[in-house]
C-alpha cells in the first residue's frame, strides 16, 4: 500500500508487545527494515529476528543505552527514517494515593523515555541534513483526565507537549513530528488495567470492559492494527504536510 516505505529504516521502541508489536508487524508487511527495541529483549546488541527485522534490548530511561542503540542502528542498518515511540507503562491509583515511585515510573518511561530516543534520533538527522519522521505514541489520556491514572495522564500530556515543541524546532530540517493518541486498545496492558482499575472501583474486569465499549461511538474498542495503520500513514508521503499533530484513534471517544 505504501511503496515508499519499502527499505526504509524504522526504529520502534516497545516493539515486543502491544501497540509496538502491531507497529513492527505493519512496517514489516510494507517491506521496511525494522528494529524493535524493548526491555523484554535480552541482547544489548542488534539480533536478527524475522526477515527485515532486528531486535535489541533497551531501557528507554537510560540515556547511555539509548545513545548506544541509536548509534548501532545507524551503523548496522542505516540512518533511521522513521521513529515510533511505543514503549510505555501505566500504574493505577487515585491521585491522593499515588506514590512517588509510580509517578516517577510513568514520567520516566512514557515522557522522558520518548524524549530521549526522539532527541538522539533527531540530533543525527539534523547533523546529517536528513529528513525523517518521528511518531510518538501518546494517548487520549494526553487530552483528558481519567480516574485512577493521574501519573499516566500527566506523562501523556507531556508527550504531546514534546511533540509540538519538536515539530516547531525540526520543521526547518525536514523532520516531521506527530503523535498518535489511541483510545481503548485491546492490549495486555489494557487487560491488566481493567483488573486493577476494577479493583479500585469495586467492579469486575468484565464490567469495566463493558463500560469501555459503551463509551465508544463506533461501538467497539480498538486493535493494535487500528493504531499501526495510522503510524504507517504518518510515516508515508501522504502525511508530508503534517507536523505537530496529535491524531485521535479512539472510535470517536475523544474528538478534540
Amino acid at each position: 500500500m505504501f511503496a515508499e516505505l519499502r527499505e526504509r529504516v524504522v526504529l520502534v521502541t516497545g516493539g515486543a508487545s502491544g501497540i509496538g508489536a502491531g507497529v513492527v508487524d505493519a512496517f514489516l508487511a510494507e517491506g521496511a527494515r525494522v528494529v524493535a527495541a524493548d526491555l523484554a529483549y535480552d541482547s544489548e546488541t542488534l539480533a536478527p529476528g524475522r526477515v527485515g527485522e532486528w531486535t535489541v534490548g533497551l531501557d528507554v530511561r537510560d540515556e547511555a543505552a539509548v545513545a548506544r542503540v541509536v548509534a548501532e542502528v545507524w551503523d548496522a542498518v542505516g540512518a533511521v527514517d522513521v521513529l515510533v515511540t511505543a514503549a510505555g507503562v501505566s500504574t493505577l491509583a487515585f491521585a491522593i494515593a499515588t506514590s512517588e515511585r509510580d509517578w516517577d515510573l510513568n514520567l520516566d518511561v512514557n515522557a522522558k523515555g520518548s524524549f530521549l530516543i526522539a532527541s538522539h534520533v533527531a540530533r543525527r538527522l539534523v547533523d546529517q541534513e536528513r529528513a525523517g519522521r518521528i511518531v510518538f505514541v501518546a494517548s487520549q489520556a494526553g487530552k483528558n483526565g481519567y480516574r485512577g491514572m493521574s501519573a499516566y495522564v500527566a506523562s501523556k500530556h507531556a508527550v504531546l507537549g514534546v511533540t509540538k515543541t519538536m515539530a516547531v524546532e525540526l520543521a526547518p530540517h525536514g523532520v516531521t513530528v506527530n503523535a498518535i493518541c489511541p483510545g481503548i486498545i485491546e492490549t495486555p496492558m489494557k487487560h491488566r488495567e481493567r483488573v486493577e482499575g476494577g479493583a479500585l472501583r469495586g467492579m469486575t474486569p468484565e464490567e469495566v470492559a463493558a463500560e469501555d465499549r459503551s463509551q465508544v461511538p463506533l461501538g467497539r474498542t480498538g486493535t493494535v492494527q487500528d493504531v499501526a495503520g495510522v503510524a504507517l500513514f504518518l510515516a508515508s508521503d501522504l502525511a508530508g504536510y503534517m507536523t505537530g499533530q496529535g491524531l485521535n484513534v479512539t472510535g470517536g471517544m475523544t474528538m478534540h
